[in-house]
């Protein structure tokens, strides 16, 4: 049987950039996100001609996808169903924003079943609302577009068009932030019942506004031990109200965990569209170009290239992995998620036993308590998620 494919689609579009945030996003008029939607729906149908596997999750992500005219978005999600077979109990998610949404009226066209998709399915079955906090003065701080009246409404509109798989991405270590107002927005959030929460600590990147404050000495950051316990807090919180905790930051109700996200911890095979947008093939990754004006042009109507020349034109950063490269992503990946790697997935898909290539290191972080192992599993203990990048940087394979 094939295996099924997963699909990521990137929209860069945004209302604007948070101050935190250095991902491949930017504001634009419409006229340009009608034509890279084009260009989007040529690049879909032509992955789809190449590579004719089921799809069995699909994420679409930003930037914001809900800042595009939903007409436009709503063809993108036809082209995409039309050109690839989306398995009939797939997940297919999209990224929202509040206050950059769609009307009750298009939210019922989108969730509301199969009165227009005809697919026996809506057209998205999982929405994940970009809420960081539940004070306005944080949210302002963070560079967000909405306040929280203006999210409590747009998941109003959600669950009243029949949304029934809701995550709320929440952010702790928010300059001036306390104790106490992160557990005030833990509590809010779990009030409103949610199926899944992601449950993120700021990071500084550079180029970002946030960046620049910290480097001339004006952002106040809560200490790294008041971000610890945040995060303490978050995990104690979170698993008492009923989400278990089954990635670092990623929190979910029984049956509700992100099936795409974990497609990527468990080196699942994955297609990217659109610009940055990354893929995982067989042993090669790449990704697409960041350049909006070099994607038109490649994707545009006028071209006369095919389609797998058209991605060929499209493609950077192009990978193929070594085994050792492969084995490396197996181990920092895979001990992202809390039931940790399995010794015999690892043997079975290398041919080497885990502790003939591993065994000092594992046998190191067993001895101090920062990993932990039963029933063939290694996986991060409490204290070992407190240093994971340390931890994981010792699977690294030296040159």
């Amino acid at each position: 049987m094939t295996e099924p494919l997963g699909i990521y689609i990137h929209i860069p579009f945004c209302v604007r950039k948070c101050r935190y945030c250095d991902f491949l996003s930017f504001s634009a008029p419409d006229s340009l996100k009608e034509a890279y939607a084009e260009a989007l729906c040529r690049e879909i149908r032509a992955a789809a001609e190449l590579y004719q596997r089921p799809v069995d999750t699909v994420f679409i992500g930003g930037g914001t996808p809900s800042v595009l005219p939903y007409s436009v978005f709503r063809s993108m999600i036809d082209a995409l169903r039309e050109a690839f077979r989306i398995l009939p109990d797939a997940e297919v998610t999209v990224e929202m924003n509040p206050g950059a949404g769609w009307s009750a009226e298009e939210l019922n066209d989108l969730l509301g079943g199969t009165d227009r998709s005809g697919y026996g399915a809506p057209a998205v079955s999982r929405i994940s609302l970009g809420l960081q906090s539940v004070h306005d003065d944080e949210l302002k701080r963070l560079g967000r577009i909405h306040d929280f009246r203006t999210f409590l409404n747009t998941y109003e509109k959600l669950r009243a068009a029949g949304a029934s798989d809701i995550n709320f991405d929440l952010m702790f270590g928010i300059p001036g932030q306390t104790g106490e107002r992160w557990r005030e927005t833990l509590r809010t959030a779990v009030s409103l019942a949610p199926e899944h929460l992601s449950a993120y600590s700021l990071i500084l990147e550079e180029g970002t506004p946030f960046f620049e404050e910290w480097k001339k000495g004006t952002l106040l950051l809560p200490d790294e031990e008041s971000e610890r316990n945040m995060a303490y807090e978050a995990a104690e919180y979170l698993g008492n109200a009923g989400y278990h905790r089954y990635e670092i930051s990623n929190y979910s109700r029984p049956g509700h965990a992100s099936r795409h996200n974990i497609r990527y911890w468990q080196r699942k095979e994955y297609y990217g569209a659109g610009i940055g947008a990354a893929s995982f093939l067989g042993h090669t990754r790449w990704k697409n170009t960041s350049e909006m004006k070099k994607y038109l042009a490649v994707w545009g109507g006028e071209t006369e290239r095919t389609g797998p020349e058209c991605m060929d034109a499209c493609r950077e950063d192009t990978e193929h992995l070594t085994k050792k490269q492969e084995m490396e992503e197996f181990m920092f990946l895979g001990l992202r998620m809390t039931e940790g790697i399995s010794a015999a997935a690892f043997e079975e898909e290398f041919g080497v036993p885990l502790r003939e290539e591993y065994g000092p290191v594992l046998e190191k972080y067993l001895g101090e308590k920062m990993l932990g192992e039963k029933d063939g599993r290694i996986y991060l203990t409490d204290r070992g998620t407190d240093v994971s990048n340390v931890i994981m940087s010792g699977f690294l394979h030296d040159d």
